[in-house]
């Protein structure tokens, strides 16, 4: 609910700060005191658009200051969470416009753009009227609006899943055939490779073992001969033999030297040990080194062949089997891809057939809300003067999607006979804003969060019918908030709360001026209405009796 609204120096308004009620809130005035100043004043800072140049003259910026009340359940508290911005009951927007044309916005403090501004605005304040393009006018709304109205959710919800269903369908299909279509472009390449890989088989650690192995036999026809000058120096006519002899010399003299020698001997039996050891490990190494010159030629051969399929596929060596693997994955997945297609064309067939049975399940629901909606405008215009206008409210095939695959549009025809239309093309400007009220009442009661703004409803009209709108408008307003412009006396009786606009005139400046009327100046200003300049007794009497009777 709007609860105030603050203006400095935006056109003809100095500063002015209200205050609003729930119900239904009248403004009232003379033609050109700037009762629409107002609603362009809330309408910028809102984000809507409006007039190009809106600073009063001689003031470097404007300002317009507006505060809503809202309930926790009410839809601005997702956009401001999904703006990041402080969520409370109480929703501060705040709008500057300089002379230069700059306008900058704030929302609970916080400056935000333009887009998040209309974004938040759409759930606040409705505007009905000949000048709404984001109402009832827009005939994207109208299929939300008739749903909401024939309350079917289940077919609904049953449609939104059955779409989902055929949405992944579809998306498998074409993925699925996708990566066919690239498997079979490289069809030749994968045969040809993992072929080529399987027959290598390389094994982890592969390349490095044949590497060692390869150097090794390369350098084997070197070393060999100091290996075995070694191997001769340690054998029985080298170390071997001396040590042996020198343990044999020592064993003859130690019954002589005695505890002298016992030592050097266990030396010499241990060194006997260790060059057996070296011996032995000499001895392996010289069968290593004897080798077939084939076997070199072989390890070459694999070593560079596993080398030369990295550089082929642009992989590590280390990786070839991994990268085997893979190719052989794709090329299973090539091989069984017709069987995997036929399932999931099979499945998208099914899919198909379950949107289909529950969007039309959902346009037979449709169709019949539109009737009964019909039905209900029927009754709705002919007390508000509209007795010969037919609406109808057209359900036709539409682009498939979540919610169905129909379009929606609320189209009028004025006079019996003549071609209906769209409410924007057919209605003039007075009969729209009463196609507008019946609508609302037929759609909005117990349902719209939203404060409700109804420009000149009553244009055009009087009496019996300018009676009927202030009564709708006021039961409209029982279950919300709705600010009217009004010139009927009839329409203004019907408010809760009631605001005259007048235009004060100096030598240099015009003013436009809001005040709250009590009860005996509503008196005074209805019966402005009913009788012109001239207040007269019997005005006064007929403003008591339509305030008495509202």
């Amino acid at each position: 609910m709007l609860k105030g609204l603050t203006i400095r120096d935006m056109l003809i308004i100095d500063h002015l700060e209200l205050q609003f009620e729930a119900g239904l809130n009248v403004l009232t005035g003379e033609t050109g005191a700037g009762k629409s100043i107002l609603l362009d004043c809330l309408g910028f800072v809102l984000g809507w658009r409006g007039r190009a140049e809106l600073v009063r003259k001689g003031a470097d910026q404007g300002e317009v200051t507006a505060w809503f009340d809202l309930p926790k359940d009410h839809p601005a508290h997702q956009v401001l969470e999904e703006a990041g911005l402080p969520v409370s009951d109480e929703l501060i927007l705040r709008r500057t416009n300089s002379n230069e044309g700059r306008k900058t916005a704030w929302i609970n403090d916080r400056r935000v753009s333009g887009e998040v501004l209309r974004t938040l605005s759409q759930h606040l304040v409705e505007l009905h009227g000949q000048h709404d393009d984001r109402g009832l006018l827009d005939a994207k709304g109208h299929r939300p609006l008739l749903d909401a109205f024939g309350a079917y959710g289940p077919q609904l919800d049953q449609t939104a899943k059955a779409w989902a269903s055929l949405s992944a369908a579809q998306k498998s299909v074409a993925k699925t055939e996708a990566e066919l279509e690239a498997l079979q472009a490289e069809e030749d390449f994968l045969r040809h490779a993992v072929a080529e890989l399987s027959a290598l088989d390389p094994r982890p650690g592969e390349e490095a073992e044949l590497d060692a192995k390869r150097r090794m036999m390369q350098s084997a026809a070197r070393i060999r001969e100091d290996v075995a000058k070694a191997q001769a120096a340690l054998g029985r006519e080298g170390a071997e033999g001396l040590i042996a002899d020198a343990s044999r010399w020592l064993d003859g003299a130690l019954e002589t030297a005695g505890p002298h020698l016992q030592a050097p001997i266990a030396a010499l039996e241990r060194v006997m040990v260790e060059v057996q050891d070296a011996q032995s490990g000499i001895d392996a190494c010289l069968q290593a080194l004897d080798f077939n010159p084939e076997e070199l030629e072989i390890t070459e051969e694999r070593l560079f062949a596993m080398r030369g399929l990295a550089r082929k596929h642009q992989v590590p060596v280390e990786e070839l089997g991994a990268f085997c693997t893979t190719l052989s994955a794709r090329l299973a997945a090539l091989d069984n891809s017709t069987q995997t297609l036929d399932q999931l064309r099979a499945a998208l067939t099914a899919a198909q057939s379950g949107y289909q049975t529950a969007s039309a399940a959902l346009r037979q629901a449709r169709q019949a809300a539109a009737d009964k909606l019909d039905a209900a405008m029927a009754a709705e215009l002919p007390p508000l003067k509209l007795e010969r206008a037919v609406f109808e409210t057209q359900v036709s095939p539409g682009a498939e999607g979540p919610a169905g695959a129909d379009q929606v549009a609320f189209c009028v025809a004025t006079n019996p006979g003549a071609p209906s239309g769209p409410l924007a093309k057919i209605a003039s400007g007075g009969e729209l804003s009463r196609f507008m009220l019946a609508l609302k009442m037929c759609l909005s009661i117990g349902r719209s969060q939203a404060t409700m703004m109804f420009d000149e409803i009553d244009r055009g009209v009087g009496g019996a019918t300018a009676d009927a709108v202030g009564r709708r408008l006021s039961r409209l307003a029982a279950e919300g908030q709705i600010l009217v412009v009004t010139h009927s006396p009839q329409v203004a009786a019907c408010g809760q709360a009631h605001f005259q606009v007048t235009k004060e005139q100096t030598a240099d400046q015009t003013r436009s001026v809001v005040r709250a009327l009590d009860a005996g100046e509503r008196v005074d200003e209805i019966a402005r209405m009913i009788s012109g300049t001239q207040v007269t007794p019997e005005a006064k009497a007929a403003a008591k009796a339509l305030l008495a009777g509202s």
